[in-house]
């Protein structure tokens, strides 16, 4: 399963530095200067996950794999992108293609990086990003009510949807985005939506990025006023310095852990971006478990069996018979799946059971 997440900002708030601390290489070229990333770099980015470590200490297996999300740098966004300025139109195409957004925002003071509005105003940078954002899906939809326009004439169905583009049309010239229109699961827009991926539909994350004097539990003005903001739409915030995560680039474990420690810190910026994204996109994890590989499947929250089962393979999914599960808290006390079998807690489940992050599975399978 492939999903991403795109990286955006205006110019010079640390996009292409986060990136390169994300993907723990300096494979994205860092300046100070607009537009220094033109092609968006993409990354697939492991997520850091302690219970692989604990399942590998019983199971011994020759490799641990992780889950993983992409991760996509796309080039800074300025006022009047959605018309084209600062190769807007190409990066909007970028944006559309991931599955959530990443909006870090400068809350950092550095003379010598040029802030492309004149000072910092975190606030002010997220609503010029998002303003661009509404005005580019506003363009999409207008194409979108045309289309279905000239098919309501001849179609007397398609007219609800069309009433409710026009309120969606409403909706966004008021200035709200596409998330925060009412929707239900009979909802006639529910079709348009899915097939049009509007920008401002997306779940966003917000990063405060930061100066090393700002981390380990102290907030600057700036970095409350992103949590405020990001609170007010129900959406996660992470505070980091991106330029920190770059030096932790190359680090031993060891090395990483007295780095992060002199900054009054457990966990780096990468790890806890990458989760807070896997949790964003409504990901969870399930685990193999044995001598050749102990490995993290990732999936999405509510699936059941057969279609988790579809992720390793599709003949799994197709001839799926029954999954043996072990949840993670059973397996760990237990000493692994014989322990658990002798205590009669593998349980064996059906084509309906909803599988749980953390599950240890077997799948039976015939084709």
């Amino acid at each position: 399963m492939s999903l991403a997440v795109g990286i955006v900002g205006l110019p010079n708030v640390g996009k292409s530095t986060l990136f390169n601390a994300l993907t723990r290489a300096q494979n994205a070229e860092a300046a100070n200067y607009p537009f220094c990333t033109i092609e968006p770099n993409k990354a697939m980015v492991p997520i850091g996950d302690a219970r692989l470590g604990e399942l590998a200490k019983i199971a011994h297996p020759q490799q641990i794999v992780k889950a993983t999300v992409d991760f996509i740098d796309i080039a800074g966004l300025v006022r009047g992108a959605s018309k084209g300025e600062g190769l807007g139109n190409k990066f909007l195409a970028n944006i559309r293609e991931a599955d959530a957004i990443l909006h870090v925002v400068r809350c950092f003071n550095d003379d010598d990086v040029v802030h492309v509005e004149g000072g910092i105003d975190p606030v002010r940078d997220i609503g010029i990003i998002e303003t661009e954002l509404v005005l580019a899906d506003i363009e999409t939809l207008q194409r979108q009510i045309d289309e279905v326009g000239r098919k309501a004439h001849a179609d007397p169905k398609m007219r609800p949807t069309l009433e409710a583009l026009n309120a969606l049309a409403q909706h966004l010239n008021d200035g709200n985005p596409v998330h925060t229109f009412p929707r239900t699961e009979d909802s006639p827009i529910l079709p348009v939506l899915k097939k049009v991926q509007f920008l401002t539909d997306k779940p966003t994350i917000y990063v405060a990025n930061v100066g090393e004097d700002d981390l380990g539990g102290r907030e600057s003005g700036a970095v409350k006023a992103v949590k405020e903001f990001a609170a007010a739409k129900n959406c996660d915030v992470v505070v980091i310095s991106a330029k920190v995560e770059a030096d932790l680039v190359g680090l031993s474990d060891e090395e990483r852990t007295e780095f992060l420690q002199s900054y009054g810190l457990t966990e780096s910026g990468l790890d806890q971006t990458a989760r807070i994204a896997y949790h964003t996109l409504g990901l969870a994890s399930y685990f193999t478990a044995g001598p050749k590989e102990v490995k993290a499947w990732t999936f999405h929250r509510g699936w059941t069996a057969p279609k988790c089962a579809g992720v390793i393979h599709t003949d799994f999914e197709r001839g799926f018979i029954r999954a043996e599960v072990i949840s993670y808290d059973d397996y760990i006390r237990l000493g692994g799946e014989q322990g658990a079998k002798e205590k009669g807690l593998m349980r064996v489940e059906g084509k309906e059971y909803v599988v749980q992050d953390g599950d240890v599975m077997h799948f039976l399978f015939n084709v």
